[in-house]
C-alpha cells in the first residue's frame, strides 16, 4: 500500500460547519466564521490584526502594497523560497536581492543579510523553513538600524515560536498559509497578520478592492466608494467554516505532528548522522510545530538514489525548492554571488511523509526503507 507524502485531515466539523455558513446567507465572505477565525488568531497568539485572504500569497501581495513597494525598490529575501514570496514584491516593481540560506538550516542567512543593503532596499523578508525560526533578533536589529520594514514569510509557521513570541508576530506584518500541505488546513487560504498599527486601517481597505466597504458594514461610514487600490483578497465563508473546524483541534493536531516528528528524529538521526546526513536544526530560542521532518543528503546523487527507492517501495518522499537566482525567470537578471547553501539544500534536502493520519506501522516502514539505502 502506497504512502503518501501529504494526507488532508478532517476534524469532524468542515462539512457541518460549510453547511451553516450557507444557511446563513452570507457565503460571500467576513461573515460569522470569518470573524470567528480573526477572534481565534488574535486571543490565542496576539496579532494586532488578522485578516484571512485566499491563499498566503495574496497575505504577501497585500504586504507588498501596504509597504508601498514602488519600481526599483530593493526587497532582500531568501532564494530557497517559494516563488511567491518573491513574485508579490515582484509584481509591484521590485528588484528581488537575493540571500542565502544558512550553512545549518534553510533559513536566511542573517549574518548575510547587512552587506546586501543598499539606499534603495526596502524590506526583508524571512521565510521560517519547517516552521523553523530566522534570526528574527538580528533582522528585526537590522530593520531599525536601516529604517526598512520586515514581512514575515510565516506560510509554514502556525504554532511555532521565537523566544516565546508567536511566529508572525514579530514583524510589522506576516503572511500565514492554510494550503492543504498546512498543519492547519482549509484547501487553499492564507491570513495576513498586521503587527504595525499604522497599517490596519489601510489593510481593510486593500483587501475589499480598495474600497472602505468593511466601515460601511461596521456603520462606521454612510457609504463606501473606491478610495485606494487594492483586489478582491477575502475568501469566502466556505473556507473559513472550513479552517474554523481545523482551528478548534489545533493543540490536537500538534500533538500528533509532534508525537511522529519525534519518531522519525528517535529512528533516524542516529545512524544516518554518523553518515553524514544532515537533521533540522533549531536556533537558540526557537520551537518546532512540526510542520515538517526533512533529510538533507550529501549530495544530489545521494538523494536522487534515496528518493527513487521510496519510491519503488510506493513511500512518496519529495525534495523542495530550487533556487529561485537560478530559475528560468530570474536567473538572466541576476547578477549576485554564488549562493551555495540554497544550491545545497536544493539538491540535498528531502521531505518525509507526514500527516496526522500517518500510523506508526506506515512510519516505521519509511524509516525501514530509508535505512536500507543510507
Amino acid at each position: 500500500m502506497n504512502i503518501p507524502f501529504n494526507k488532508p485531515y478532517l476534524t469532524g466539523n468542515e462539512t457541518a460547519y460549510i453547511e451553516e455558513a450557507v444557511r446563513s446567507g452570507k457565503i460571500s465572505g467576513d461573515g460569522i466564521y470569518t470573524k470567528k477565525c480573526h477572534k481565534y488568531f488574535e486571543d490565542r497568539f496576539g496579532f494586532k490584526k488578522c485578516l484571512l485572504t485566499t491563499s498566503c500569497t495574496d497575505a504577501l501581495e497585500m504586504a507588498a502594497i501596504l509597504i508601498d513597494i514602488q519600481p526599483g525598490d530593493e526587497v532582500i529575501i531568501p532564494s530557497y523560497t517559494f516563488v511567491s514570496t518573491a513574485n508579490a514584491f515582484a509584481l509591484r516593481g521590485a528588484n528581488i536581492i537575493f540571500a542565502d540560506s544558512t550553512g545549518f538550516n534553510p533559513n536566511i542567512d542573517a549574518e548575510g543579510i547587512e552587506k546586501l543593503i543598499t539606499p534603495k532596499t526596502k524590506a526583508i523578508v524571512p521565510v521560517h523553513y519547517a516552521g523553523i525560526a530566522c534570526d528574527m533578533n538580528k533582522i528585526m536589529a537590522l530593520a531599525e538600524k536601516y529604517n526598512l520594514f520586515v514581512v514575515e514569510d510565516a506560510a509554514q509557521a502556525i504554532d511555532s515560536y521565537y523566544y516565546g513570541k508567536p511566529l508572525g508576530s514579530i514583524g510589522h506584518l506576516a503572511a500565514f498559509s492554510f494550503h492543504e500541505t498546512k498543519n492547519i488546513i482549509s484547501g487553499e487560504g492564507g491570513m495576513l497578520t498586521v503587527n504595525d498599527e499604522r497599517f490596519i486601517k489601510r489593510s481593510e481597505i486593500i483587501r475589499e478592492k480598495g474600497t472602505n466597504r468593511s466601515a460601511f458594514f461596521r456603520g462606521e461610514v454612510n457609504k463606501y466608494g473606491w478610495i485606494d487600490i487594492g483586489s478582491s483578497f477575502l475568501p469566502s465563508e466556505i473556507i473559513s467554516a472550513f479552517l474554523y473546524a481545523q482551528l478548534e483541534h489545533l493543540d490536537e493536531i500538534q500533538e500528533k505532528r509532534k508525537y511522529l516528528w519525534q519518531r522519525y528524529w528517535d529512528g533516524l538521526y542516529e545512524p544516518l548522522s554518523k553518515k553524514g546526513i544532515a537533521f533540522p536544526r533549531f536556533i537558540e530560542g526557537s520551537s518546532n510545530n512540526a510542520h515538517m521532518f526533512y533529510l538533507v543528503c550529501q549530495n544530489l546523487e545521494q538523494r536522487t538514489k534515496l528518493l527513487d527507492h521510496l519510491k519503488s517501495q510506493g513511500i512518496w518522499a519529495v525534495f523542495h525548492y530550487l533556487s529561485l537566482h537560478k530559475s528560468e525567470f530570474y536567473a538572466p537578471k541576476y547578477r549576485g554571488e554564488e549562493l551555495k547553501w540554497s544550491d545545497h539544500y536544493s539538491d540535498c534536502l528531502v521531505r518525509l511523509p507526514l500527516y496526522f493520519e500517518l500510523t506508526e506501522k506506515d512510519q516505521e516502514r519509511v524509516i525501514r526503507e530509508i535505512l536500507k539505502v543510507l
